[in-house]
């Protein structure tokens, strides 16, 4: 069974024709306030010094410890002066189309509900707190900005070409569970990391997963899974080297990848650059859910 509420088939009432709706600040209780404060003091305990340094002055810049769940009006000022980004509500998860229509005009679609107090470690789909402060604090930098923009658009034409499962992975193994390769070692970037309590510790510090350099089409190629602990991350060498790889006309990648086998989550590749061998011990004895 399925533990995603906020999936709808269509655009449900109250919310426009590209599925935004109004965040409605006011009508937060002071529960769902709290846990948004209790969730980011938790996550400020854990990632000094393993959270990249272009998240933490993402989140600085942004202020979002101000007491509460923050403000898109007050904060969407802050990051479209940065880079032109804004955050737009919606119920929930959107169709493939609408995602990549908002990110291609530079909106980050965010849900507008946050997990209950006994959700804190673990809620499959993205709450507002996953999206806006594991995704946001990255769109003040400039050069991942452009990246996301790039993504939608590029979402756009793999759809036309049946591509998105390809693409999908790109998404998955870079801006919900990347690492990054700064100046005090390996760091986190990922928006599923940095929101999670649990897996900001694990992505960096276990030694079961894989940890490989980024290659475009090997990441392309590569299963994942969405209910547990990655079995393997990929590491960037900086926003700039994600910028450059992506901005480019996929079309011939995707002529090749339509030829090529998936590749196994868990497999190392005699031409993958290797930061971690993992044991693999956590999937291998059954893993367990975790935020």
């Amino acid at each position: 069974m399925s533990d995603f509420e906020h999936v709808f088939e269509a655009p449900p009432e109250g919310a426009a024709a590209d599925w935004t709706i109004p965040q409605d600040w006011a009508a937060y209780t002071e529960v769902e306030h709290s846990t948004w404060d209790t969730l980011y003091a938790r996550q400020m305990k854990i990632l000094p010094g393993r959270a990249a340094d272009v998240f933490l002055k993402g989140l600085t810049a942004l202020d979002l410890n101000t007491g509460g769940i923050p403000d898109f009006e007050i904060m969407n000022p802050k990051l479209q002066a940065l880079t032109g980004w804004t955050v737009v509500c919606v119920p929930g998860l959107v169709p493939d189309e609408v995602f990549f229509d908002h990110l291609a005009n530079r909106r980050f679609p965010s849900g507008q509900f946050i997990r209950k107090p006994d959700q804190l470690d673990y809620l499959q789909e993205p709450d507002i707190f996953h999206d806006v402060f594991g995704h946001v604090p990255m769109l003040t930098d400039p050069d991942f900005a452009a990246y996301m923009e790039a993504y939608g658009k590029g979402g756009q034409r793999a759809a036309s070409l049946g591509m998105l499962q390809n693409l999908a992975r790109l998404y998955w193994y870079t801006v919900e569970f990347g690492l990054m390769q700064d100046e005090g070692g390996l760091r986190i970037y990922g928006a599923g990391i940095v929101s999670s309590a649990t897996e900001s510790v694990f992505a960096l510090e276990d030694p079961s997963p894989n940890r490989l350099g980024f290659g475009l089409e090997r990441v392309m190629r590569t299963l994942y899974r969405i209910d547990d602990f990655q079995q393997v991350y990929f590491v960037i060498d900086g926003i700039e080297q994600l910028k450059r790889e992506t901005l480019q006309d996929f079309g011939p990648i995707y002529q090749r990848l339509q030829g090529a086998d998936d590749i196994a989550i868990d497999a190392i590749l005699p031409t993958d650059r290797v930061f971690t061998r993992g044991t693999q011990a956590y999937a291998t004895k059954g893993g367990r859910f975790a935020a």
